[in-house]
Protein backbone atom coordinates (compact mmCIF):
# COMPACT_ATOMS: atom_id res chain seq x y z
CA UNK A 1 0.00 0.00 0.00
CA UNK A 2 2.81 2.51 0.72
CA UNK A 3 4.33 1.90 -2.89
CA UNK A 4 1.26 3.22 -4.01
CA UNK A 5 1.76 6.97 -2.37
CA UNK A 6 2.35 9.51 -4.77
CA UNK A 7 4.87 12.07 -4.52
CA UNK A 8 2.10 14.17 -5.07
CA UNK A 9 -0.05 12.85 -2.11
CA UNK A 10 2.70 12.64 0.03
CA UNK A 11 3.55 16.41 -0.22
CA UNK A 12 -0.09 17.17 -0.02
CA UNK A 13 -0.13 14.79 3.63
CA UNK A 14 3.00 16.77 4.41
CA UNK A 15 1.46 20.26 3.34
CA UNK A 16 -1.68 19.59 5.62
CA UNK A 17 0.27 18.16 8.82
CA UNK A 18 1.83 21.85 8.58
CA UNK A 19 -1.35 23.49 7.79
CA UNK A 20 -2.81 21.90 10.56
CA UNK A 21 0.37 22.92 12.88
CA UNK A 22 0.13 26.44 12.03
CA UNK A 23 -3.42 26.85 11.94
CA UNK A 24 -3.70 25.61 15.00
CA UNK A 25 -1.84 27.90 16.38
CA UNK A 26 -3.15 30.86 14.85
CA UNK A 27 -6.65 29.11 15.53
CA UNK A 28 -6.43 28.87 18.87
CA UNK A 29 -4.81 32.32 19.39
CA UNK A 30 -7.86 33.59 17.36
CA UNK A 31 -10.38 31.63 19.32
CA UNK A 32 -8.76 33.16 22.60
CA UNK A 33 -9.04 37.04 21.13
CA UNK A 34 -12.52 36.19 20.15
CA UNK A 35 -13.59 34.56 23.36
CA UNK A 36 -11.31 37.36 25.86
CA UNK A 37 -12.85 40.01 23.66
CA UNK A 38 -16.53 38.71 24.49
CA UNK A 39 -15.59 37.59 27.82
CA UNK A 40 -13.15 40.30 29.33
CA UNK A 41 -13.78 43.18 26.75
CA UNK A 42 -17.63 43.11 26.67
CA UNK A 43 -17.25 42.99 23.03
CA UNK A 44 -20.19 41.74 20.46
CA UNK A 45 -19.58 38.09 19.73
CA UNK A 46 -19.44 39.18 15.87
CA UNK A 47 -17.00 42.10 16.45
CA UNK A 48 -15.12 40.15 18.27
CA UNK A 49 -14.75 37.34 16.10
CA UNK A 50 -13.79 40.06 13.61
CA UNK A 51 -11.07 41.46 15.25
CA UNK A 52 -9.38 37.59 15.77
CA UNK A 53 -10.28 37.52 11.86
CA UNK A 54 -7.77 40.50 11.30
CA UNK A 55 -4.99 39.32 12.99
CA UNK A 56 -5.50 35.89 11.93
CA UNK A 57 -5.49 36.70 8.39
CA UNK A 58 -2.09 38.63 8.83
CA UNK A 59 -0.36 36.24 10.51
CA UNK A 60 -1.68 33.62 8.80
CA UNK A 61 -0.42 34.98 5.04
CA UNK A 62 2.77 34.80 6.37
CA UNK A 63 3.13 32.12 8.12
CA UNK A 64 1.09 29.66 5.39
CA UNK A 65 2.97 30.87 2.81
CA UNK A 66 6.46 30.48 4.51
CA UNK A 67 5.87 27.01 6.34
CA UNK A 68 2.80 25.32 5.22
CA UNK A 69 3.03 25.75 1.23
CA UNK A 70 6.69 26.00 1.24
CA UNK A 71 7.58 25.16 -2.17
CA UNK A 72 4.20 24.37 -3.64
CA UNK A 73 2.97 26.60 -6.55
CA UNK A 74 4.41 29.52 -8.11
CA UNK A 75 5.24 32.58 -6.03
CA UNK A 76 5.98 34.89 -8.99
CA UNK A 77 2.44 36.91 -8.62
CA UNK A 78 2.30 38.11 -4.92
CA UNK A 79 -0.93 40.27 -6.33
CA UNK A 80 -2.65 37.32 -7.26
CA UNK A 81 -1.68 35.48 -4.53
CA UNK A 82 -2.52 37.66 -2.08
CA UNK A 83 -5.61 38.52 -3.47
CA UNK A 84 -7.02 34.99 -3.02
CA UNK A 85 -5.51 34.65 0.47
CA UNK A 86 -7.57 37.15 1.47
CA UNK A 87 -11.02 35.64 -0.50
CA UNK A 88 -10.79 32.38 1.01
CA UNK A 89 -10.25 34.00 4.98
CA UNK A 90 -12.81 36.07 4.30
CA UNK A 91 -14.81 32.54 3.15
CA UNK A 92 -13.58 31.39 6.76
CA UNK A 93 -14.52 34.42 8.63
CA UNK A 94 -18.39 34.00 7.11
CA UNK A 95 -18.22 30.84 8.08
CA UNK A 96 -17.24 31.28 11.74
CA UNK A 97 -18.86 34.17 11.95
CA UNK A 98 -22.42 32.03 10.75
CA UNK A 99 -21.45 29.38 13.73
CA UNK A 100 -21.36 32.67 16.03
CA UNK A 101 -24.58 33.88 14.79
CA UNK A 102 -26.63 30.06 14.86
CA UNK A 103 -25.14 29.25 18.19
CA UNK A 104 -24.35 32.16 20.41
CA UNK A 105 -27.49 34.41 19.20
CA UNK A 106 -29.85 32.30 17.47
CA UNK A 107 -29.50 29.26 19.67
CA UNK A 108 -28.75 31.18 23.11
CA UNK A 109 -26.08 29.19 23.65
CA UNK A 110 -22.84 30.00 25.72
CA UNK A 111 -20.03 31.67 24.17
CA UNK A 112 -17.45 28.53 23.63
CA UNK A 113 -20.20 26.45 21.73
CA UNK A 114 -18.91 28.23 17.87
CA UNK A 115 -15.12 27.36 19.01
CA UNK A 116 -15.83 23.45 18.66
CA UNK A 117 -17.04 24.49 14.82
CA UNK A 118 -14.36 26.89 14.20
CA UNK A 119 -11.80 24.69 14.97
CA UNK A 120 -13.07 21.60 13.42
CA UNK A 121 -14.91 22.78 10.29
CA UNK A 122 -13.73 26.10 9.19
CA UNK A 123 -9.45 24.65 8.67
CA UNK A 124 -10.35 21.94 6.79
CA UNK A 125 -12.43 23.91 4.62
CA UNK A 126 -9.84 26.76 4.00
CA UNK A 127 -6.57 24.31 3.78
CA UNK A 128 -8.45 22.79 0.98
CA UNK A 129 -9.00 26.23 -0.48
CA UNK A 130 -5.71 27.31 -0.11
CA UNK A 131 -4.04 24.05 -1.36
CA UNK A 132 -6.12 24.23 -4.84
CA UNK A 133 -6.46 27.54 -5.39
CA UNK A 134 -4.81 30.30 -3.13
CA UNK A 135 -1.21 28.17 -3.59
CA UNK A 136 -2.09 25.74 -6.35
CA UNK A 137 -2.57 27.89 -9.14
Amino acid sequence: MLSQVTPESRAAFWQLIRYAVIGALITAGGQAIYYYGVEWAGLDPNVSIAVAFVIGVIVGYFAHGWISFAGHGARDDHARMGTRFIIVNLFGFALNSFFVWLLVKALGGPTWWPIVPNILVTPFATFLMHRHWTYGG
